[in-house]
């Protein structure tokens, strides 16, 4: 009874706010809802997520878009400028890329465990959330409602200072995340593990935390994967078959051939 009370209240209160602050898209500034569905159609075509000048190590990733056009807006709306509302369609978004990059991998029993990236304290202090946190838990959520087994599994945390990465090169962005990731605990050596995070541009953090997750894991473990909301466009994209995104258990063969472009039509496996 209390609990369909605030559901509620917590409805016109919503209805309220539109009212008085109209809801627009995130990504083109369309009025009415908050990822109208021209933009919210880029996010539905998984592709391979390679950076320009792919860092040794760098995990096989996929990415539910392209970084660009309307969806950089609407990916930083939510990350920078508190729109929270953003987490359903991004999380949804990230739940199709973890779907992607799982079903290129080799079925593992258990089920499969989303690493979030974790966030630097000044950035949590700054933003004053866990933005990552909330896709993660989004993105479990509809998995398993499509029925794939998976889990939140914090096994990461961010430890020293880095300063902003805006204007560095690749090379300096590895550097000044050298050593900042600290692993809570390892991951288990026959599951799936995926990194998550909302975006990925030069691959830099995503390749220090698969590399801090990997650390003591033989050459016969399952190999860490990522997945993430946008990704940096390498190039213009080209319609290819699935098998471009390989992952094999060596991290050091973890690169992708030349023929990179999308990833279609990956289906969710239980």
């Amino acid at each position: 009874m209390v609990g369909g009370v605030v559901a509620a209240v917590a409805a016109v209160a919503r209805d309220l706010a539109d009212l008085v602050l109209p809801r627009t898209c995130a990504g083109c500034g369309l009025p009415g809802r908050v990822l109208c569905p021209r933009c919210a159609a880029l996010l539905t075509t998984p592709r391979a997520a390679t950076p320009r000048r792919v860092p040794w190590g760098f995990p096989p990733t996929a990415a539910a878009g392209a970084y660009s056009g309307p969806l950089r807006p609407a990916v930083n709306a939510f990350k920078e400028q508190g729109r929270t509302e953003l987490a359903g369609p991004l999380g949804t978004a990230l739940a199709l890329a973890v779907a992607a990059v799982v079903a290129a991998a080799p079925r593992l029993p258990g089920p499969v465990l989303l690493v979030p990236v974790p966030s630097s304290a000044a950035a949590l202090r700054s933003r004053g959330r866990d933005h990552v946190g909330e896709l993660t838990r989004r993105a479990v959520a509809e998995l398993r409602a499509a029925g794939l087994p998976a889990e939140e599994a914090r096994l990461l945390r961010r430890s020293g200072r880095v300063r902003d990465s805006a204007g560095l090169s690749a090379a300096a962005r590895r550097a000044n995340l050298a050593g900042t990731f600290r692993r809570d605990e390892a991951p288990p050596r026959r599951g799936l593990v995926v990194l998550v995070d909302d975006v990925v541009t030069s691959g830099a953090t995503l390749t220090e935390a698969a590399a801090e997750l990997s650390s003591g894991r033989r050459p016969s473990d399952a190999p860490v994967l990522a997945a993430v909301v946008a990704a940096t466009p390498r190039r213009p994209p080209r319609t290819v078959s699935r098998g471009d995104l390989r992952v094999v258990p060596k991290r050091s063969e973890n690169v992708r051939r030349p023929s990179s472009g999308r990833l279609s039509g990956p289906e969710v496996k239980d």
